[in-house]
């Protein structure tokens, strides 16, 4: 008796979602003016006017940047514009924050640019393991993004899921 073995992973109707498949890989460069900085502590317009004029800025072409300041100094607000007025015509995103901060922006470009419409009514396993660190929150994103096309959603691989969410069957009133 020769029974044939059937992948039911690969035979079930669900969906995998692995938001690596999405990911831009352009290189991610922090700006930080520190170094410009007066004795690391002070920006003074007229040096940092000439820093900026100065400075090659296509080096920051089809790249993600963060702005940040690592030293301990107050820095006006007029001095971040003025970064990104400069950044902007190059860059591919610009952001003042944290490399995480760059990472949400960078995954909300992505996401914004996806069809999600394709998930209506589908059974969808969101990979949660992976080689690539995505940031929790670009997770949360997709999930609430997802839910209301979604019939069912499920979060780990498809051998082995964690149940998220199932849409309920709408039930008419006889009313």
């Amino acid at each position: 008796m020769s029974s044939e073995i059937v992948n039911r992973v690969a035979a079930s109707p669900l969906l995998t979602f692995d938001l690596a498949d999405y990911a831009d890989s352009r290189p991610r460069v922090n700006l930080d003016i520190a170094p410009i900085l007066y004795k690391g502590l002070i920006l003074r317009e007229q040096d940092f006017r000439d820093w900026v004029a100065a400075h090659n800025w296509e080096q920051y072409s089809d790249k993600h940047v963060f702005i940040t300041n690592s030293a301990d100094a107050i820095v006006p607000g007029w001095a971040w514009m003025i970064l990104a007025i400069e950044l902007q015509p190059f860059a591919a995103t610009v952001v003042l924050g944290s490399s995480e901060d760059l990472e949400r922006e960078v995954w909300k470009k992505v996401l914004d640019q996806l069809d999600f419409n394709q998930f209506q009514g589908k059974k969808i396993v969101v990979k949660g393991c992976g080689d690539l660190p995505i940031p929790t929150s670009v997770y949360v994103d997709l999930i609430v993004r997802l839910r209301p096309l979604a019939q069912k959603l499920m979060y780990g691989e498809p051998c082995s899921t964690v149940p998220l969410y199932k849409q309920l069957k709408t039930q008419t009133s006889l009313r």
